[in-house]
């Protein structure tokens, strides 16, 4: 489900909690408490409201307009291929979800939402998954491009930082592919697999085996879409112990079976 919508006080609704929120403001002045901590919003701000579970006391003053994208969470992990900036800025816009931009680019994102809003009600398109996926990975790229420019560094220096950070690196690198347990990469880093999990908690809002098994799912999927393996060499190329082991993960992460995945694709063709 894809909403577009300009109801400010609606951002944290029950409907959303399994979405990020991308809200430009257009007029006025609002705030939010997101995670126990204030922001305000003015003129070309935008907001990336990535648990919108954690949002509370939205107020705004009587010329307070805005716009916004919600998508599910999900949807927009499976639109980006891994990279340093699509993770880690990440983890920056969890810490601080507001981006000022300028006139010019905010009048770039307000074109990215119009488009998205113009093709939402296509349902019966063809490919309408695909045309999505698109209008709103362009989206995506230009709000990375945004939050790029005001910020050099995305993590800090310190201890959590870098822990973060080197957490990422080895997510990016693939290494879900044989590695889903916290414990070895919490001996990468020299920390307790308690340490690494409650510090990617704290800094995503994640824990940091949803990242590792999101990262796993990812690989399964691309190795399942594509024939020239089966279903057995799949999940010895993964390290699964078994190969029930490993329908048991596509069943739990994927909602269905490698079997009935592969089945699935083949009849929608």
């Amino acid at each position: 489900m894809i909403v577009y919508a300009e109801e400010f006080s609606l951002i944290n609704s029950p409907a959303f909690y399994d979405c990020v929120v991308h809200v430009i403001c257009t007029a006025g002045t609002g705030s939010l408490m997101y995670g126990g901590r204030l922001f305000t919003m003015s003129k070309h701000d935008i907001a990336v409201i990535s648990r919108p579970r954690l949002v509370t006391e939205i107020n705004s003053d009587a010329d307070f307009r805005c716009e916004y994208i919600a998508a599910p969470d999900q949807f927009l992990h499976n639109l980006l291929p891994a990279n340093n900036y699509s993770i880690q800025g990440g983890v920056s816009l969890f810490h601080n979800p507001i981006i000022r931009v300028s006139e010019a680019d905010a009048a770039r994102f307000r074109t990215d939402l119009a488009n998205i809003r113009r093709r939402i009600g296509d349902a019966d398109h063809r490919f309408y998954h695909e045309l999505m996926g698109s209008l709103l990975q362009t989206m995506i790229y230009d709000l990375f491009d945004f939050h790029a420019k005001t910020n050099d560094s995305i993590l800090t220096t310190d201890r959590v930082g870098y822990i973060t950070a080197q957490f990422f690196n080895m997510i990016e690198a693939g290494r879900p592919k044989t590695h889903r347990e916290v414990a070895h990469y919490a001996s990468q880093l020299h920390v307790t697999p308690k340490y690494l999990s409650d510090t990617i908690k704290r800094v995503t809002g994640r824990s940091a085996s949803t990242h590792i098994n999101n990262e796993a799912k990812a690989i399964a999927l691309s190795y399942l879409k594509d024939s020239a393996m089966s279903v057995s060499q799949i999940a010895e190329e993964m390290h699964f112990s078994s190969l029930s082991y490993f329908s048991r993960f596509c069943v739990k992460h994927i909602g269905m079976s490698p079997t009935q995945f592969r089945s699935a694709g083949a009849k929608s063709q």
